[in-house]
């Protein structure tokens, strides 16, 4: 359980940062990825993209 939660922050730590690349992939504009706009800055927490992206790497890694 704990190293779910720490990939699962690992992750979201690595996609916060990269944000502005992968939007031009679509990723981080998923439904349930929420972006809040305060004081002209944005902050964006994209959870279903990181838990989207965890599957999917999980699935790569049992694959090899």
């Amino acid at each position: 359980m704990i190293r779910w939660l720490l990939t699962t922050f690992i992750a979201l730590a690595i996609l916060s940062g990269s944000l502005p690349w992968l939007k031009k992939f679509g990723i981080g504009r998923l439904p349930g990825d929420f972006t809040l706009r305060i004081f002209g800055r944005e902050y964006s927490f994209p959870f279903m993209s990181t838990v989207l992206l965890s599957v999917l790497l999980s699935f790569i890694a049992r694959a090899l």
